[in-house]
Parts: structure tokens; sequence; C-alpha cells
């Protein structure tokens, strides 16, 4: 918390915030002056800036020497202001968040505007932010899988056999109705209390817990039952030839073996150390 208060005040909202514990205090580092820190070496502050919880009688250029610091650690930094002296560590800041109405040259350096002043609305931004990452994840894999294995079957069948595979109309039924229909209701999914939970470069299956999903499953009953009708009912509109129970059991077992590879490329090792390292998110309260 770096705020322009005096250093009483500070530590007593920071404890009752649960950003101090009671018993943490000046000489364990974890509250300092803004007078302190500008005063230190580059290196002192570089030494000690991962202690630091509160920060009292700050000036603009403190917050902003905060933000500096810890960027330079490798840490992803998100400020909270709502005035022009915030408007330096805003700017600086990976993400910037604005709080209530602020001012314009706030809104400028600012990444996201919480309409609100309450600090609650930051757990409902970055909520929604996980689900939407969340939603858009879900909404590419599933645009992949389909896209790829569609082009894979047209390109072995037509240059195997000289004959494309599919036709125009099962193109269209592919590619509009079955992702679009199966896009939309993975991306229309609502956040949930579990990604709050996770953590920001989680390597996870996507699909994990699908089956909460109605929506979904609604659409894959619907897509389903729409497909044996063609299949087996409109040979004329969609050049297709009915089917026995054996050519189902095929078919059937053919997507069926998709789940079990899924699985094994789940347990693929990837890398552990991100592009952009991750190591922590640090909050910046605005001055009062």
């Amino acid at each position: 918390m770096v705020t322009g208060d005096n250093i009483f005040t500070a530590r007593a909202i920071a404890t009752e915030c649960g950003i101090l514990k009671p018993n943490q205090d000046m000489e364990s580092g974890a509250v300092v002056l803004g007078e302190q820190f500008r005063n230190y070496t580059p290196e002192e502050r570089m030494e000690k800036v991962n202690n630091i919880s509160v920060m009292a009688r700050a000036s603009p250029r403190d917050k902003l020497l905060m933000v500096q610091c810890l960027k330079q650690k490798d840490h992803v930094v998100a400020v909270i202001g709502d005035g022009t002296n915030d408007a330096p560590a805003l700017k600086e800041a990976d993400i910037g968040l604005l709080m209530g109405q602020g001012t314009e040259v706030a809104k400028e350096c600012s990444d996201i505007v919480i309409l609100d002043d309450s600090f609650g609305s930051v757990a409902t931004v970055l909520r929604w932010g996980r689900c939407v990452r969340t939603n858009v994840q879900k909404f590419i894999q599933l645009q992949l899988t389909l896209t790829v294995a569609t082009l894979a079957i047209n390109f072995v069948v037509s240059v195997s056999t000289g004959e494309v595979p599919l036709s125009a109309v099962e193109l269209v039924w592919v590619n509009l109705i079955i992702n679009a229909s199966g896009a939309f209701a993975l991306a229309t999914e609502k956040p949930t209390k579990e990604l709050m939970e996770k953590p920001p470069l989680e390597n996870k299956y996507v699909f994990e817990g699908i089956h909460k999903n109605h929506l979904f499953l609604v659409i894959v009953g619907v897509t389903i039952a729409v497909q044996v009708v063609v299949v087996q009912f409109l040979k004329k509109v969609a050049n297709t030839e009915r089917l026995n129970w054996g050519q189902w059991g095929v078919c059937v077992g053919f997507a069926s073996f998709s789940w079990p590879i899924g699985w094994v490329v789940m347990w693929i090792p990837v890398r552990q150390k991100p592009f952009l390292p991750w190591e922590g998110l640090r909050l910046l309260r605005p001055g009062t």
C-alpha cells in the first residue's frame, strides 16, 4: 500500500485490511516512509523493495520508483489510482487501474477503468478477466480442432483419391453450424470462484468440467441429432449415404479414440519458465 497518509494512519489501515500483521513494524522493513525509500541507493531499493508492505507519506515520484523497482525484479505490477498524481505510476505499471471517475490525465494512463470506488470491484474485474481469457482459450481450442481435422481430411482424401470428401453443404455444416454454435456455448460461460484460485500461467485442460455447461451439452445433443437426420434422410440435399448400425459404430469408435489421444497430449511436458516471468502481483493504493 503506497499512500500519502502519515505513517500512523497508513499502518492502522494496512493492519485492518490485512496487508500488515499486528507484529510487523518499521524495523522489519515492512513499513517505510516515502522519503526513506527515495533516499536509498539504487542497490538498497532493489534489495529492500520485496519486503515493503506499506509506504507512507509517498510522493508521485516515490510511487514511480516503487513500480520501476518491482518491474526490474521481474514482477508484474498493477497500480490502482484515481488522481493526476497517480498518472506516472499508472503509465509505468504493467496494468493501470483507475478507481471511480478519476481525472482525465489518470484515465489516459490507465488500462482498466473501474466505475466505482470499491476495492471489492478489483476482484470482480480480475474474475471476469480470467473468465474471458478461459472462454477465449476454449473457443480457440474448439475452432482449431475442428478446422485442422476438416482440412486434414480434405487434403488426405483429395490427394489419395482425387475426389473431394466433403461437399459445400457439409463444409458449411461443419464450419458454420457446429463451430459457431459450440464456440458460442463455450464463450458465454460465467466466471466461477475457482478461477481466482488458479495460477495465471496454469497449463490445464480447458474442457475440464464442461459437463456443467448445460448450454454446451444441449448444443452437442442437438448437433448429434441433426447429424443423424442429415446422414440418414437428406441424401439429395447433403449428398450423403445412409449408414447401418455397424458403420455408425465405426464412426463413434473413431470419434471416441480422440479422447485418449487428448489425454496423452496433456501429459506432454511443457517448459516451466514462462516467456514473461510472472512472479507476483503488487497493488499500489492511491494516495488519500
